[in-house]
């Protein structure tokens, strides 16, 4: 949970583990309202970090608390393995509305 008035600077994934599901393997992370607000079906199969693309709706949490969600796809659902990081950085009480 993003406490209220903050503003999210990154939303980062980093896969240091490839997933070995035998079809896609993705992660989403938004909110509830907006599942892929921050980042949107990352390749888990892949090494690598990427960084979200964060428009004013991302940014600005507003006046109430945001929680932010992230969702694992592994398209067949046979997968044993993988390891990823989701970091969220946010300046706190920095209102921006």
């Amino acid at each position: 949970v993003i406490p209220a008035k903050s503003q999210i600077v990154d939303v980062i994934c980093n896969v240091t583990t490839v997933g070995d599901d035998s079809g896609a393997a993705t992660i989403s992370v938004g909110t509830a309202a907006d599942p892929n607000a921050f980042l949107d079906a990352v390749n888990t199969k892949a090494l690598g970090t990427t960084h979200g693309t964060l428009d004013t709706e991302a940014t600005n949490v507003g006046t109430t608390d945001l929680e932010v969600l992230a969702d694992f796809t592994g398209a067949t659902g046979d997968g044993t393995s993988g390891v990823a990081t989701l970091t969220v950085m946010y300046i706190q009480n920095n209102n921006l509305s």
